[in-house]
């Protein structure tokens, strides 16, 4: 809900705050005090176009601001949130602010949650919050698809039951639908790529690359290619640690043996001297294995031959030539080919593919049809049960012969919300042909239409606040009295704030705010006097309600007999609250 709304000059007023709370809040005042500025400051909350004619003349800029409070997940949050907006959580809730300045030049302005943002996430946010009923104002029932969504809700869980089930059949129908128009529209397509990806994969398959196979090819290259020079370096390491040619005791075995047999020697004369010549047997057993290994290695040189060399040269070639055409690297070159194989299997199958996607959408179009059956029935029973309702409604807000009717229509035509059209049409008087919620009535009694449906509708479709302005137009007496009865009904699920002029209306106020109009003269003119008109906003306490209902009586708000009337209203409309209530 709304908690407090800053206005700042627009109109006559030049810098006003409205201290707003849960239930009915009125707005009363003189005409020309101001008090449609309360609704035209709500408007730019909400998106609405600015207008410089709007700016308090002499005024740069004009200012609407609200201090928003809601639960943390309410959609209004998410969607400030995803425009980058500062939310602040205390005590369970979420705050929000909103801001709309309009220059004198009609350029605007608009800040959600203290960030810059474009007036459609402003209108976003705050469509998701007000709905303001009233001649000028768009209507929130307006488009086909939220009648239908007010109609469902209306309806309850058991149609909410059925549409589940119709939402899930309808997303696996349109899926299926989908894929197999893909199939056969590409067929021709889908055949060109089973035949190319055939081809590469038993180009690739002749090949038959293994993981890490070129690496060890290049490894092997390089020992080939270095052969002789490898060779001649084994020969003569091997030499070095055991040669017949070289003198007694010149080879490395040999001088190491040596030297261990001579510490051995006199190594029970000192520990230290025996744990080295146990070091140097270690060497010496070292030294005797790389001499095998280096032999052995000789030996491999001579029997691979320089056929071996072509052998290793030609399969680097071949895998190569599939790192060129398919992958950067073998390993990817392989990992292309197990997905190429996965998808070919899926092309060659699209025969069989096709009849079973066929026999699914055929299922689920039959059980579609089933459940839009169904679900067309439960509407019309919701439809006649609102449309009895509402016009009730209307009948005690002085439209006796006006009806609601809520017309279900069935299509042949399945969509993801069934298969009806659903439209709220208003007949204003007997005998007249039902229209358009919008058409045929005036600015005052289509605000009482939406009352009577808002208060039908309250429990089961709730925005966080109402604005109705002019929904007291042209009536008075009992009518009035029973506006404001429901209008404090509305009150009890959400917040309703009311512009009016009827004190039957205000009576029935949690909380009764006033503009009052100041002039004051500058100077005279041949014209006449020269002034300057300026409002101020203010909450009454009960006192200042008497007085100011008295005025809206018998514009007496000094008279005794007029107070004593406007008390006996409130008096009526508060016992008349406590009934309700019980």
């Amino acid at each position: 809900m709304i908690e407090e709304l800053r206005i700042r000059d627009l109109g006559v007023i030049t810098e006003a705050s409205l201290p707003l709370g849960p239930g009915l809040s009125v707005v009363t005042g003189e005409t020309g005090a101001g008090k449609t500025m309360v609704v035209t400051a709500l408007g730019l909350l909400l998106g609405g176009r600015s207008d410089a004619g709007a700016v308090r003349t002499g005024a740069k800029s004009g200012l609407a601001e609200a201090r928003v409070r809601l639960e943390p997940g309410h959609a209004a949050v998410v969607r400030a949130q995803e425009a980058g907006a500062d939310v602040e959580e205390y005590d369970g809730a979420a705050e929000l602010l909103l801001a709309r300045t309009v220059g004198a030049d009609g350029r605007s302005r608009a800040h959600v949650g203290g960030r810059s943002a474009p007036v459609g996430v402003l209108a976003e946010v705050g469509g998701a919050l007000v709905v303001i009923h009233g001649q000028s104002e768009q209507l929130r029932l307006k488009s086909p698809a939220a009648q239908r969504e007010a109609l469902d809700k209306f309806a309850g869980e058991k149609l909410t039951a059925v549409q589940k089930d119709y939402e899930e059949t309808y997303t696996r129908w349109t899926a299926s639908r989908r894929e197999l128009d893909e199939l056969v529209s590409s067929s021709r397509e889908r055949i060109r790529e089973a035949e190319s990806l055939e081809a590469s994969l038993a180009e690739i398959a002749e090949v038959g690359p293994q993981p890490g196979e070129d690496e060890e090819l290049r490894a092997e290259s390089a020992r080939l290619s270095n052969a002789e020079a490898l060779r001649v370096a084994a020969q003569r390491a091997h030499e070095a640690l055991v040669a017949e040619d070289f003198a007694e005791g010149a080879d490395a075995t040999t001088l190491v043996d040596s030297a261990k047999r001579t510490l051995e020697q006199v190594a029970e004369h000192d520990a230290e001297l025996g744990a080295s010549a146990e070091r140097l047997a270690e060497v010496g057993y070292l030294l005797a294995d790389i001499a095998a290994s280096l032999a052995s290695y000789g030996a491999s040189l001579d029997s691979d031959g320089p056929g071996r060399l072509a052998e290793v040269e030609e399969r680097r070639a071949a895998l190569t030539g599939l790192t060129r055409k398919y992958a950067p690297t073998l390993d990817e070159v392989i990992a292309w080919a197990e997905t190429g194989q996965k998808r070919l299997f899926e092309l060659q199958d699209d025969d069989g593919r096709i009849e079973v996607l066929t026999a699914q959408i055929a299922a689920d179009e039959a059980r579609l049809r089933e459940l839009a059956a169904e679900m067309t029935a439960q509407r019309r029973d919701a439809a006649g049960a609102l449309a009895a309702r509402v016009s009730e409604e209307l009948t005690a807000l002085a439209m006796p012969d006006a009806t609601l009717q809520v017309a279900v229509e069935e299509t042949d035509e399945l969509g993801p919300e069934g298969a009806d059209t659903v439209a709220i049409l208003l007949r204003p008087h007997a005998g007249a042909p039902a229209r358009p919620l919008g058409k045929g009535a005036s600015g005052g009694e289509l605000s009482r239409v939406m009352l009577a449906i808002e208060v039908v509708l309250a429990a089961v479709d709730p925005v966080p606040t109402f604005v109705f302005d002019e929904v007291d137009s042209g009536v008075g007496g009992r009518a009035a009295v029973e506006i404001g009865r429901r209008l404090a009904m509305l009150a009890q699920h959400v917040q309703v704030l009311v512009v009016t002029h009827l004190p039957q209306v205000a009576a029935f106020a949690d909380r009764h705010i006033t503009v009052i109009k100041n002039s004051v003269a500058t100077g005279r003119t041949s014209d006449g006097v020269q002034g300057v008109t300026s409002s101020d906003i203010r909450v009454l306490g009960e006192e200042e309600r008497v007085v100011e209902l008295a005025r809206m009586l018998a514009g007496q708000e000094d008279s005794a007999s007029a107070q004593a009337h406007a008390l006996e209203l409130l008096e009526d409309a508060q016992a008349s609250r406590a009934t309700a209530a019980r």
